[in-house]
């Protein structure tokens, strides 16, 4: 990809798309092509055909997309499968259209079956039954990195699928309705140390298991991938490594400085039990995560309170 490639990065506003368009910038991609989801719906068909025939991006970056944790996710399940297979269909059928050199798609771990073993495999996938919690979103992104791989079959395009783990780092969401696990967790311990709060409520029972991989490095290995990845076979992005819902709730509770109690609410789900990719593929082929777990926690609080609060 050469560094004077007109690039478009979709959904170039939330954690994962503003995380690859700082990588490409520091990389010297400065033709980069970006619109804002007041701009440009990607849901709409006929505004998407029109942008791709009026930019002409050579690459693109896929990170459009409907996001969010448990909560949301069970509350408003029809817009996340409706609003992800539009985006998607809509970029990528442009992107054929309009002959687009390459697109990586961002998918998600939640791809993978509830029960998977454990680290989960690229070839797991369709291998049994979904996670019900987020089940539309997964679905959803079965259908990306399904359409991805028609192409390159049916086309002979070039459009490769990325399963990164659970993300955090600047941008995330930390709307307490919205948000996933880390960003809340931050949320709600910054609030109850401002506010004195004797104790914090964390959902489920704290024993589920997950993988936590900061947004900066994703972008690394999206650039990585984007120059030196082709198979159609899905790859997965992560840190090898994860972490108990308790322990990861005690490390933000010291980054944080909370006093506090932590109350683990088991009236509450707790989603899949345990979500570790295997990420020998991409290691093999020589990218691995650099910034640990609790650095990544401390940089991400620190932008918080610049970003959100003075206090």
């Amino acid at each position: 990809m050469d560094k004077s490639a007109k690039v478009y990065v979709a959904g170039h506003r939330g954690l994962v798309g503003s995380a690859i368009v700082r990588k490409l910038q520091s990389e010297g991609y400065q033709n980069l092509i970006t619109r804002t989801s007041g701009e440009l719906d990607l849901t709409d068909s006929a505004a998407t055909a029109q942008f791709f025939d009026s930019e002409k991006p050579e690459y693109v970056f896929l990170a459009a997309a409907k996001v969010g944790g448990i909560l949301a996710n069970s509350l408003q399940g029809a817009d996340f499968i409706c609003e992800n297979i539009l985006i998607q269909s809509n970029v990528i059928t442009n992107s054929h259209r309009t002959d687009v050199k390459k697109l990586l798609f961002l998918g998600s771990s939640c791809i993978y079956p509830r029960m998977a073993p454990q680290p989960i495999r690229e070839d797991c996938l369709l291998d049994g039954k979904l996670e019900e919690t987020n089940k539309p979103y997964a679905v959803a992104k079965i259908a990306g990195i399904t359409m991805c791989q028609a192409y390159n079959q049916q086309y002979g395009t070039r459009y490769i699928s990325v399963m990164p783990t659970n993300l955090y780092g600047p941008n995330d969401n930390f709307d307490l309705n919205s948000s996933h696990v880390l960003p809340a967790l931050i949320r709600k311990m910054h609030d109850a140390r401002i506010m004195y709060k004797p104790e914090v409520s964390v959902w489920g029972t704290g024993t589920p298991k997950r993988e936590f991989l900061h947004v900066d490095d994703l972008a690394a290995a999206c650039l990585f991938l984007m120059q030196n990845y082709e198979d159609s076979e899905i790859i997965n992005i992560g840190t090898g490594d994860d972490i108990s819902i308790k322990d990861l709730a005690e490390m933000v509770k010291e980054v944080i400085g909370y006093q506090g109690r932590l109350v683990f609410d088991a009236s509450k789900p707790d989603g899949t039990p345990r979500k570790l990719l295997d990420v020998s593929k991409i290691n093999s082929i020589g990218w691995k995560a650099t910034i640990d777990l609790q650095t990544g926690i401390e940089q991400t609080y620190k932008w918080f309170l610049q970003t959100h609060y003075r206090k």
